[in-house]
């Protein structure tokens, strides 16, 4: 089951705005080592699992994975070949918004080159860019 909110107050969403950069959940607050994003979009639940699962293989479960995104906006879509109108379509996906400097993922217990090898492996699965920080990079 992908993660989804256990519930909403409305149950569909308007697109919203992606501009601006991460005011908040931008810098390391639980692990060593993190993946930032940099650039902005809609990265979806499916995604996010797909990225947990690649982390938590390459690291053969040591250490621990925190995820800092949570997906708790619905997108919708109508099926295909629907003529227009008719209302809104049905929740399609959930989706977490990404702006450039936005945590994804923290790493923890792990050596260095295994936490950049693990958090390269996730990056390839996003539809953002990202780059690897470690704490004592952003300590200097």
């Amino acid at each position: 089951m992908p993660l989804m909110p256990k519930r909403v107050k409305y149950r569909k969403q308007q697109r919203g705005s992606r501009r601006g950069i991460a005011q908040s959940g931008h810098t390391l607050a639980f692990g060593e080592y993190g993946l930032q994003s940099l650039g902005r979009g809609w990265v979806t639940a499916t995604q996010l699992e797909a990225c947990r699962v690649a982390i938590n293989r390459f690291i053969k479960r040591k250490g621990r994975v925190w995820l800092r995104v949570f997906p708790d906006k619905p997108v919708t879509k109508k099926p295909l070949e629907t003529r227009m109108g008719k209302g809104k379509g049905a929740v399609e996906a959930w989706v977490a918004v990404v702006r450039p400097g936005t945590m994804l993922f923290e790493m923890d217990g792990v050596p260095l080159e295994t936490a950049r090898e693990a958090l390269r492996l996730a990056a390839f699965k996003l539809p953002v860019h990202s780059r690897f920080v470690a704490r004592h990079a952003v300590a200097r």
